[in-house]
């Protein structure tokens, strides 16, 4: 059964709760999301305040995909430039799919969801993310319509001795 998915849904506790537990499980289960497991909710949470606030203020928009149970199974946060020479392109973060989830095809639908989402933002003409390298996440990317367009070797310090490039990709939305 396909997500369903929602930009810039109410944020109330149910939501926040259910954000937080995704981030916590895709962590844990060796997501590159901004941690390294393991990790607690109460590791993620001041990460997700600061999102939270950056969408309160304007400058980012949430996209929740919603399972059949009505569970938060999916989200990507895109963020919108503040530099008046850069406006016209939107950063994604924090793409994640519930590890329970994965293998459904629901990370390409989340990605097409966020470009759809995107298009309808005024003057904004492609999206740019950065990966983690060493997972393979380059690839999965590119297959959806991302290309690499930068890359800095070992710049991710996963552990002592565990660097890992950090990978930027574009999507053009024209």
């Amino acid at each position: 059964m396909p997500l369903t998915f929602t930009l810039d849904p109410a944020v109330d506790p149910a939501l926040r709760d259910g954000v937080l537990d995704l981030w916590t499980d895709v962590s844990n289960a060796g997501g590159s999301v901004g941690f390294v497991p393991p990790v607690v909710r109460e590791d993620i949470r001041p990460e997700l305040v600061r999102h939270l606030v950056a969408m309160a203020e304007g400058r980012t928009r949430l996209l929740v995909g919603h399972d059949e149970r009505g569970d938060v199974a999916a989200t990507a946060f895109l963020a919108f430039n503040t530099h008046r020479l850069m406006k016209h392109w939107v950063w994604l973060y924090t793409v994640m799919v519930h590890p329970r989830h994965q293998g459904k095809g629901y990370g390409r639908d989340l990605l097409a969801a966020a470009a759809d989402s995107a298009r309808g933002f005024a003057g904004v003409d492609a999206i740019r993310l950065t990966c983690r390298g060493g997972n393979g996440l380059e690839r999965f990317y590119e297959s959806c319509g991302y290309k690499e367009v930068g890359r800095v070797p070992g710049a991710i310090r996963v552990a002592p001795g565990d660097d890992r490039d950090d990978i930027t990709m574009l999507l053009p939305l024209l």
